[in-house]
Formats: C-alpha cells, structure tokens, sequence
C-alpha cells in the first residue's frame, strides 16, 4: 500500500496522471482509423493460367496436377483448391491464418516458376495475385451515357480503372460490362475465290510480314551506325497495304480481299445500372487496408477526374461500403454514449451525486485508456472493438463501486477520509483485483481462438481485457486519491445504521424485504437449496424439449442482397443479356428496392469458387436504409423471390449478403473420390434426396457437370499425311469460322494497351457447317478440310474441381426462412447413414456446418479452461474448494438464465453470440459469489461467536446493495440492444429491429437475461450454500448419531 499513500500524499501529480489519459485517450479516438469489420487478413493466393483453346481435361492434366505438386508442398498450406476448364486453370491457395501474405505471395510465385516448366510451350505466363477476403467489392462504380459511343465510355472507364488500381489501398479493380479493342480483318470469301488465294495462304503472308527483324550494327570509318529493317504493324494502313499476292497482272493487297476495321471483340460480359447498359469498375481493397479510408480514397480520384470528362457520363456509386460502416460505428459509438449516460444515472440514483460522479469518472478513464491500447496495437476502431467498450462499461465501474461504498461506511463511522479510503482499498485488495482477474480468465481463452473465425472475434476479448485492466487500477489508485479530495464527509451521508444481522433494515423497503426472506430461508437451507436445484433442472430439461436448436450465427438486418440467375442451354450473351434484364425489371418493381447493379458471369461479384455452373448473371441489391422501411429485408427479400417466381427457362436464388465470417450457402456436401462417374452418381441421389425426400431447403444445386455437347474434329492422320496437311493447319482454319486467329498485335496512338490483329471470316459466313466448306492448301491444291475431317458431337465436360489434390463435387441448398439450417445437417446426415452410398465416395459437411462445429469445439475448450483457471485463482483466494466450487455455481445458474431467455423468445442459439455470452457470463457472475463469501469470511474472522447463519445473513444485507448495482451498471447498459432497441440519443435516433440490433440482440440479451437470473438465484443460493455444512452438523449428524437436536432460536 506504500504506492497508495504517495499516490495520496502526491495527490495533484496523481490527478496530472489522470488528465494525460483522458486527454491522450482522446487524441488517439481521433487518430485511430474507423472501419465496419475488424482487419482480418486472409492469406489465400490466387493462381491463373491461360492456354487459348485447352480442354478442361487437357487443362486439369497438363496445368492443374504440376501446380498441385508444388504448391502443396508449401509450408502452412491449409487447403488448395483448383479447377480446370475451357482454355484455363486456376488454383486457390488458402494458408493458415498466421502467415505473412507477403511471404505467401513470394512463396507460390516460387513454386508456379517451377511448375510452369511442364506446362505446355505456348502457354500464357502465370498470374499469382492476393485475393480479396471478400467476395463482395468494396464499392461498385457505374459509368453510363446515351450520348456517348462505346468506344468513347471505354476509354474513360478503363483509364479510371488504371489509375484506382493504382492506390495501395486497392487489391484490384474489375471491368464489366466492357470489350477489348480488337483490329478485325474479316476475309471476305468471294475474292479469295476470284484471286484463287486460300486462307491458309493469307495467314502466311500476313505473319510473315508482321514479325520483329534483327538488323545489327554497320561499322564504318565514320562509327558505328544501326541498321532497322521495319517489319511490325504499327498502324492500320500498314495491314491493308500488306501484299497477299503478286503476278504479271498486278499485286493483290490485304484491302482487295480483306475489310480492316479497327473495333470490339464480340462481347462476353455485361452490366446494367437500374435497368440501364452501363460499364462498371468492381472495386476491392486489400485485406489490411480501411473500407471507409479506400473509398474516400476512390471517389475523391474519381470525383478529381469528373471536370475532365464529356457531358452527359453519369457515374453512380452502388455498393458503398463506407457508407454502412459509418452508418455501424456511428450508431454503436452513440449507443455506448447513451449506455454512459444510463449506468451514471443509475450510480448517482444510488450513491449519491459526489460518490456517484467519483464512481462514474473511471467510465471515461477506463474507455479512453483501453482506445489508447487499442491505437498503439495498430487496431482499426471496427464495430467489434467497439462492442467490446460497450460490453465492459457495465463492469469497468464494479470495483470503483465496491471501493466508494467501503469508503462511505466506514467515513459515517467516524473514520477520516483519508482512512476510510485506504482502509476500503485494504479490504477490498483482494476481492477487486479477484473479480478482476475471474473475467480477464474468462477473456482470455477467447484470444486464443484458432481460424478466420476467431481473428474475426478475437477483437472482442482484446478490448474487455485492456477495459478492464484500465478500471482496475482507477479503482485501487485513482478513486482513493479523488475520494480523499472530492468525497463526502460524515455530514454529508445519510444516517448511518449498523451492521445488519438476521433481517435488519437496509436500502430501505428492498432491503427490509430481503431481510425477512433471507432470514426465513436459512432457517430451511435444504429446502432453498433444492428449490433452487429443481428450478434450473427444469430450466434444461425445457431448453431440451422446447428450444429451437442451434445456429450458427444470427439473421442479420442485411442492406445488401445478391440475385442469381441461372439458364441452362447454348445461350449467347444476347441471350443472358436479356433474360437478366427481365429478371432486374421484375426486382425494380419490388417496393423499398433502392438500385438494382446486374453483372454478367464474368463478374468478381459473389465469389467465383461457389458461383454455379449455369449462372448467367448475378444482381445486385440495395435496399432503403432500415429505418426508412415498414418492411424486414428479409421480408424484403421474399417479396423479391414471389416476383421472379415461375419465370420461364430461367431459376433465380435471392440471398442476402452475409453478416458476420463468410461461410456461404448454409447446407454444403463436399463429396471427393477418384471415381468421378461413382462420385457422379451419388451427388445426383443426394440431390434427389434433397429435392423430393426434404422439406424447409431452398437453392439447391450441385457442381456437376452441365448437360451439354461439343463438337470434336477428329483429323483421320494417315489421310490427311497423304495430303501434305497437318493438325495445326486444320486447327488455324478452323479459328476463321470461331474466334479468329491471332496474327500479332500493334499499339494505336490513343490506347495504353496492345491492341490484337485478328483474321476471320465474316458473321454470315461463320458457323458450324461452315466448318465443312473450309479449304486447306495442299500440294496438290486447295481441297474441303471434310475430306480428312470427320466432326463428332460428344458429352460436354465444363469444368474438374479438386481440393487438395482429389476430384470433388459440392451439393449446396440454403434452408427456408425460420427453418434451421442446423436441423437440416442432421436430418442429412441421418440419411447418409442408411442411404448405402457407395464407400469410394468420401462426403462431408463444409460451410457453417464446419465452422460451427470448430467454433463449438473450441468454445467448449475455452469454457473448460475459464473455469480451470478462475477456481485456481478462488483456491488461492480463499484457501477452500468448497467455497470455490461454491463461487463457480454461479456459471451453472447463468448458463440456465441465457437458455430460459432463448425459450421465453423462441430464438435459436447462436453458437458465436450466444456461446460468447455464455463464456463471458462465466467471468461477470462469479464477481456477486466473490463480494458475497469475503464478506461472510470476514465477518466470521472479526467475530469468531458469530454462527454461520448470522454471518451469512448480515452479508447477504450488508452487500446487497453493491450487488444489485454492479449487476444493474452491468446489465443497463447492454439492456436496449438486448431488446432489439437501438438508443442512440447523440445522433436522435431510436431505431427497433435495425442492422446494428440485428447483429448484437443475442449477445446482450444472453448476458443481460444470465447476470439478472444468476444474481436473483446466487442472493438466495450462496448464502444458504454457506450455512448448510454448520446446519448439516448441528441437525443431520446428531440425528444420525442418535443424539437429539436442540432447536434454534
């Protein structure tokens, strides 16, 4: 206690001390960077090849398997994931989350250089990029303009795209919606004829003059000079001048028997802005970096470039993400402004106004010093952090509280200021720094949680730790120094009254009336005891009847929702086009739909590992903010799937964004074999299942393979040997009638980018019999590639999938409204028990149903070892298992408290909100137990005479008070949120059932509805738990010894 009495002694030092905190707590709230979620880095790498024209089973075995040799001898590779298809691969590489991105990203382009030496020679370099957390972006900016030609809206579009791209804090930003610039030499095939010039001869030519020619150096008596021999195409007139021909008559030139336009590539993608074409950048911040700093960021760029850009371009911003992470941390930061106002109010109400002010003080003290830690570990001021503010001010002020009304009793007994103060810090060392210490045990598991999941929680305990570290020294060195210069003397305090024994009054009327209770309880201690046992022994056995089971997370108030559409079939874009238009007016017409943002299938938009094989386009959905509707957005949302129901050859799945660790669609089987026509097989039964056997799914789909043909040309060799023709020249004629053949590229004045030189035959003359009137040249003249070609449809293979290194198939379904998704894994999974599948098939459960049970499991760790480690510290407290058992009963009444809340309100438990709750509940509730048996011990102590019921009552009443208003402090402040209120009086807003109550409802009211249960219950429990053994002994044992008991008075 030496550094108490100089901390008094040096009073105005110490009150210096408590200034710079306050003062630095504020600077640093105005340094620390705002952001919606807490910075999560995901170390998952992308890796992509292209090889123009490959097959998906080409692909998988030429490019796929020498990838997966060598990245998955990585170290601290957690799962890979690739894929094969149509003319590239990709691999996904996703390491644990404790590795450095830089160091992943420097290890896989290690690892692709090797790899890519058993690629095939004309493959395309490899691209390794960091991918994006989220498969959302960051902030999605439309571009549209009647009067604008498309090449002029390009060129602003991709410009714009090049310069944001160049922020640090952007990951990428994607085109949609646009096409590349192509230089198109459409053949025509009446003067090919008529100057008898095959293609084949003309692709020749053009090549051969389209090349890169060495020259070197000349040397003379006047020095060295360069030689150039120009053989590039550099501009448009150079193609058409090419000479194709020559005789006696003349030189035919490309231009006779060629049209060369400079123009588009025929279009794969799309994006309409509220029903309008538009082109859109899609843009995403990197991992570490702020949403709210990298948007501010990209407007301002983009907003900078508006006075540059011709009339009549209207820009939108659609999917701000600023703008909801402003809208979360405003609202939460006003309601914690609002909990500060409520717990002061209930402190002075209580204590008095200098007590009450004197306790209240350690709110901002605590809450200022925990955002300095917060600042200097480089933390974003996220909505968990936040939260976890809101969490610990209830408990911040507890040991002030218990300190301040020592402080009070023992001043009304005639003791000095000074003496009263250090006295109560004295007494109550212990049992603050011991509660202290029971919740910070109880924290700290929960920075220990493994995964995506727990560095997405782990903000939480962070903060309740440094909160609460902060409040524990103002209570044991800042309150005695304030108190002994701003606290009330005698004459101030209400009268004082004694030391209360066997029903007494104190804190009037309440205490009067727990008074009596209490001493008629422990007259019967048996009989309290078990009625307090039954009680939570129904409140299980309810819970196991009655409650509606578990979920994952909790059903969030979502903005944002996510409209896929998918069409099976040979469509073209036209085609896609079209039906996503019919699909986007339909949701228009949807009332408290905002913007409707649609995006073809090429767009980053949803992800691209679970996007579904026949999707044609994904819509994005903004609502009207929360309190601007009478509607839910899931109530929203159904309105949405009624509108788009029974449309015609199309299926649409509407979704909200998910709140909370992505996990994806709620029901995902993951089946893996090397049999793929077995593994075949079985995803279409559990489908079926799924379909017709189930009820309560929705969106159901699988990843296998679309029905669908190709067309194979089968080069009969010997034939076409006999003919002088190889299967390149068959495969170059063939790209005329397809795609086009690349002949090389030039770059125009007026792009930043190398522009393509293709050869093609016009749209009229391409398609598929058109293959059989292509000519080939030959030694002996030009012959019909069909005398040497035969064409074969056969089954179309789109895509092979592997995870780590094994064929898999997904069959994925998302659970109806109000139908858990948790009751639906079991009902599979009891199927799949009987269901004989054959045992070459290896299925398990991803998505939510993976993460909850990992989430689970560790929380069940993290539980047990709160426990181990509180009842440590009650053992070393107060030397006595009995009484730390006793203490730790408190957890059981708690747990009993959350469970009757969810029955009383029908809601599921949340195994991330609610377990939390549960375990933080494990470190509030004991603090009541621990006030109560050091005052039961110290009274014995004093007073060696005094029996065990005496003692037990007189400390019952005598910490009465303290208790209640620890718990209420504690519970008033989450109490609003508990009831889906969101009371946010700095900014005027009262706001039922909004997004930030969605998101925090479970959480409070599972630690509201468990703190007001187990008090009520430990008020009665613990002390008729600490007369039993004297009462056992006087009554039980005689009677057992056939001694008689003497009654009591």
């Amino acid at each position: 206690m030496k550094l108490l009495e100089q901390a008094i002694s040096r009073a105005r030092a110490t009150v210096s001390i408590l200034l710079f905190v306050l003062i630095a707590g504020v600077v640093a709230r105005y340094l620390i960077s705002v952001d919606l979620n807490p910075d999560v880095t995901v170390p998952v790498v992308m890796v992509t090849v292209t090889h123009q024209g490959i097959s998906p089973e080409d692909a998988n075995r030429l490019l796929v398997k020498p990838l997966e040799i060598e990245l998955k001898s990585l170290d601290g590779v957690e799962e890979l994931t690739t894929r094969a298809q149509e003319g590239s691969a990709f691999a996904v590489v996703e390491f644990e989350i404790d590795i450095d991105i830089s160091a992943a990203l420097a290890d896989v382009r290690e690892a692709v250089n090797r790899a890519k030496a058993e690629f095939p020679n004309d493959t395309d370099e490899p691209i390794v990029n960091e991918l994006s957390a989220s498969p959302e972006p960051t902030l999605v900016i439309a571009f549209s303009g009647e009067q604008l030609t498309e090449r002029e809206l390009f060129h602003i579009v991709r410009d714009l795209r090049l310069e944001i791209e160049s922020l640090p804090e952007i990951l990428q930003a994607n085109l949609s919606g646009d096409r590349e610039e192509v230089v198109e030499v459409l053949l025509n095939p009446s003067a090919l004829e008529h100057y008898n010039i095959t293609a084949d001869e003309l692709l020749k030519t053009v090549a051969a003059n389209n090349l890169l020619v060495p020259s070197g150096e000349y040397d003379t008596a006047s020095g060295r000079f360069g030689v150039k021999v120009p053989g590039l195409i550099e501009e448009r007139e150079d193609l058409m001048g090419l000479p194709v021909k020559s005789n006696s008559e003349g030189v035919v030139t490309l231009a006779d028997v060629a049209d060369v336009r400079r123009t588009f590539k025929d279009p794969t993608t799309f994006s309409h802005i509220n029903g309008r074409q538009a082109m859109a950048i899609e843009v995403f911040k990197r991992n570490q970096a702020n949403a709210i700093k990298s948007v501010a960021s990209v407007k301002a760029l983009v907003e900078g470039s508006a006075d540059t850009l011709p009339r009549g371009v209207q820009i939108d911003y659609i999917f701000d993400a600023s703008d909801f992470a402003l809208q979360m941390v405003n609202e939460l930061q006003g309601n914690i402004l609002t909990a500060v106002a409520l717990v002061m109010v209930v402190v002075v109400a209580a204590l008095g106004l200098r007590s009450g002010l004197l306790v209240s003080l350690g709110i901002p003290f605590s809450l200022f010093g925990a955002t300095i830690v917060v600042y200097l570990l480089g933390y974003s001021f996220n909505f968990m952090v936040i939260f976890g503010l809101l969490l610990a001010l209830g408990m911040l002020i507890d040991g002030a509280i218990v300190v301040v009304e020592y402080a009070d009793q023992k001043t009304l007994s005639g003791m000095s200021l000074r003496d009263a103060y250090v006295t109560a810090v004295r007494r109550m060392f212990m049992p603050v720094v011991a509660s202290t210490a029971t919740t910070l045990a109880v924290f700290l598991p929960l920075m220990l949680w493994p995964g995506v999941v727990g560095e997405f929680m782990s903000y939480l305990p962070v903060t309740v730790f440094a909160v609460l570290s902060w409040s524990l020294l103002y209570a044991l060195l800042f309150v005695p120094v304030l108190g002994v210069l701003f606290g009330r003397k005698k004459d101030q305090l209400a009268p004082a009254t004694d030391i209360p024994v066997r029903g007494k009054a104190y804190l009037g009327k309440l205490g009067n009336g727990y008074g009596k209770f209490i001493g008629w309880a422990l007259t019967q201690p048996v009989l309290t005891i078990a009625s307090v046992l039954l009680l939570l022994v129904t409140i299980f056995v309810l819970y196991g009847t009655f409650g509606r089971g578990v979920d994952f997370f909790v059903e969030t108030e979502d903005r944002y929702g996510i409209v896929s559409v998918q069409a099976q079939g040979n469509l073209t874009i036209a085609d896609m086009a079209r039906l996503s238009r019919e699909v986007e007016l339909r949701v228009m017409a949807v009332p408290h739909v905002k913007t409707v943002y649609a995006a073809s299938r090429g767009s980053s938009i949803g992800g691209n590992l679970e996007r579904a094989k026949d999707q044609i386009s994904n819509i994005l959905v903004e609502l009207g903010r929360a309190s601007d509707r009478d509607r839910t957005s899931r109530e929203v949302y159904a309105d949405i799937r009624r509108a788009v129901a029974g449309m015609a050859g199309i299926d649409v799945t509407v979704n909200p964004v998910q709140g909370g660790p992505p996990v994806g669609k709620d029901i995902q089987l993951q089946l893996s074999s090397s049999n793929r026509e077995i593994m075949r097989e079985e995803a279409r039964r559990i489908r079926y299942y799924l379909e017709n056997q189930m009820t309560g799914l929705r969106d159901i789909e699988d990843t296998l393979p679309l029905p669908g043909i190709e067309w194979e040309l089968v080069v009969d060799r010997a034939e076409a040997s006999m003919l002088g023709v190889d299967t390149l020249q068959v495969g170059n004629m063939v790209q005329l009638v397809t795609n086009g053949i690349k002949i090389g590229e030039f770059r125009p004045d007026d792009a930043e980018e190398e522009v393509e030189i293709r050869v093609r035959y016009p749209a009229a003359d391409r398609g598929l019999f058109a293959l059989d009137e292509l000519r080939v040249t030959t030694p002996s003249g030009a012959v019909p590639v069909s005398t040497f070609v035969e064409r074969k449809p056969r089954p179309r293979l789109d895509s092979i999938q592997r995870i780590d290194r094994s064929d898999v198939l997904f069959v994925r379904a998302n659970a109806e409204d109000g139908v858990l998704p948790d009751d639906k894994v079991k009902e599979i999974a009891a199927w799949l028990e009987t269901a004989d599948l054959n045992p070459a098939v290896k299925i398990a459960f991803r998505g939510a149903n993976e993460e909850q049970e990992d989430s689970i499991a560790f929380l069940g760790v993290a539980f047990l070892m709160a426990l181990f480690l509180m009842l440590i510290l009650m053992v070393m407290q107060f030397n006595s298992f009995y009484q730390a058992f006793l203490i730790l009963s408190a957890v059981v009444m708690s747990t009993a408290g959350v469970l009757l809340g969810l029955l009383v309100m029908q809601q599921p438990l949340s195994v991330l909100m609610s377990g939390i709750g549960i375990v933080a509940l494990a470190g509030i509730v004991v603090n009541n137990n621990i006030v109560l048996i050091d005052t039961y011990n110290h009274l014995r102590r004093e007073d060696s005479r005094l029996s065990a019921l005496d003692a037990a009552v007189s400390s019952a009443i005598t910490r009465l008070r303290p208790v209640l208003l620890t718990t209420v402090t504690t519970a008033v402040g989450l109490l609003p949120l508990a009831c889906s209120v969101s009371l946010d009086f700095i900014h005027r807003q009262i706001e039922v059932n909004g997004e930030l109550a969605s998101w925090w409802q479970q959480l409070a009211a599972a630690i509201v509805n468990g703190l007001l249960f187990s008090t009520i219950l430990t008020l009665v429990f613990t002390p008729a738990m600490l007369v039993l053994p004297e009462f056992l002994r006087a009554r039980v044992m005689p009677r057992l010894s056939g001694v008689p008991t003497q009654q009591s008075d």
